[in-house]
């Protein structure tokens, strides 16, 4: 077993060495809790609108079950590679997620729903490129920064590279449009960036450089200033274009403490559009109240701490690409989180974005779970080095040991030699006037 921080298996190589398993069991916990509640959720905000598309009432309990077991053996899968593989990869991975970005843009290979070109058709399910993209853009970014430290560190233009991509990247977003995915994106890679150790001037004029960019881009669209109207003033137009955020705050107004009891909000029925992706939270506020509301929070909170956590470990062992994949999962979460969140509380204005791994939806809930594999692998790899470097630092204490054991043995042996021989030497002394009085008594005895 390992620490308190995780468990561990052993198991046997090919070759037959073992070798130890480590697997962070306070994130398997958090993502779990995360997971679990948010089925619960699903199911509850879903039974109404199930009953009436498919007449199933549970349609939308099974399939997130379903799209959960895949995104669990994403997870696994992820697992199974190895870190170092996706650093050499990183690049290939950047053309993958651009070509994709623009593969969705094309007639008749992108799938548009409501007005927006983002999914891809894959069998029979729609997947969104962007969950993926992102992913892999973000894999570039932590493999640039731990490259390219000192230059990153050092001057503008080292800043200036990957920003250049990530709004590439963006733009891609935005021409499709998903506005809310390329804010994510982009503030994520900056973040991962930032904490690479890019220098504070310089971060803070592209951030208000981004902040002016970003509002251009929010004035310039019909939609996007409709949104942004109706964020500012939901009830001036509650049944148009302020309908959507009005009935989430009712939703949530409605649920005080301890919520209204779970699988009885009544905004549910019919009332909240997206209930069960987009708003699942006002749901989760109706239901469950001020409780429930805080019990999601520390669990997201949580799961962005230990994150960081697992990158800060990373970052000891001196594995920096690693260190940056998990500070990026940390980011991605944390963020993603907060604009639901505000969204769903009239704080931002409203956005595409789901709930990470509690809202029903099917790429990205598969893509967040196969990320937290990556997670996991991050934390193996972590806890290798560390025992490695233990195991090499006793190694190196015990040879050491050895050593000057011998040494002094050497010193022992070589100083009872000398008084070994001083030993003699005095001995010889001693005996030489005997010799030669005998020799002298010999001569007067002898006849003249």
């Amino acid at each position: 077993m390992s620490t308190a921080a995780g468990s561990a298996m052993a198991y046997a190589r090919p070759s037959g060495r073992a070798t130890v398993l480590h697997i962070d069991s306070v994130t398997v916990a958090l993502v779990l809790a995360i997971s679990l509640l948010g089925l619960i959720m699903v199911t509850s905000a879903s039974v109404s609108i199930a009953s009436k598309e498919s007449g199933q009432t549970f349609y939308y309990l099974e399939r997130q079950l379903l799209l959960m077991l895949m995104g669990g053996a994403g997870a696994l899968l992820v697992f199974c590679i190895p870190t170092r593989s996706l650093e050499r990869l990183s690049f290939p991975l950047l053309l993958t997620a651009l070509i994709l970005l623009f593969a969705v843009l094309i007639p008749g290979l992108g799938h548009a729903v409501n007005g927006s070109r983002r999914w891809l058709r894959i069998l029979t399910m729609n997947f969104q490129v962007s969950e993926l993209a992102r992913v892999l853009v973000l894999i570039y970014i932590a493999s640039y920064a731990a490259r390219r430290e000192e230059e990153l560190r050092g001057t503008f233009t080292g800043l200036a590279k990957p920003l250049g991509l990530l709004c590439c990247a963006g733009a891609l977003l935005l021409v499709e449009p998903d506005f809310g995915a390329a804010t994510v994106l982009f503030a994520t890679g900056f973040g991962v960036l930032f904490l690479a150790g890019a220098r504070l001037r310089y971060v803070i004029a592209t951030t208000l450089f981004a902040a002016a960019g970003f509002g251009v881009l929010a004035m310039s669209s019909g939609y996007r200033m409709r949104r942004l109207k109706a964020f500012l003033d939901p009830w001036a137009d509650p049944y148009n274009t302020g309908f959507q955020l009005t009935q989430s705050l009712i939703a949530i107004g409605r649920g005080q403490w301890f919520g209204v009891g779970l699988g009885e909000s009544v905004q549910k029925l019919f009332y909240l559009p997206e209930a069960h992706t987009d708003f699942l939270f006002a749901v989760l506020a109706e239901e469950l109240g001020l409780a429930g509301v805080l019990l999601t929070l520390a669990l997201f909170i949580a799961l962005v701490w230990r994150s960081f956590h697992i990158a800060r470990l990373a970052s000891d062992a001196g594995l920096k690409f690693q260190a940056y994949l998990a500070s990026g999962f940390g980011l991605w979460v944390g963020i993603q989180a907060f604009i639901n969140i505000g969204v769903n509380m009239g704080v931002l204005p409203t956005k595409g974005l789901t709930l990470p791994l509690m809202s029903y939806g099917r790429s990205s809930l598969i893509v967040s779970l196969a990320w937290v594999g990556l997670l996991l692998r991050v934390y193996h790899e972590t806890m290798l080095e560390k025992r490695g470097s233990a195991t090499v630092r006793q190694r190196s204490s015990v040879l050491g040991e050895r050593q000057a054991r011998a040494a002094a043995r050497g010193r022992a042996e070589t100083k009872d030699r000398d008084s070994d021989e001083e030993a003699a030497v005095a001995a010889k002394a001693s005996a030489a006037p005997e010799q030669g009085e005998l020799l002298e008594d010999d001569w007067e005895d002898e006849p003249t």
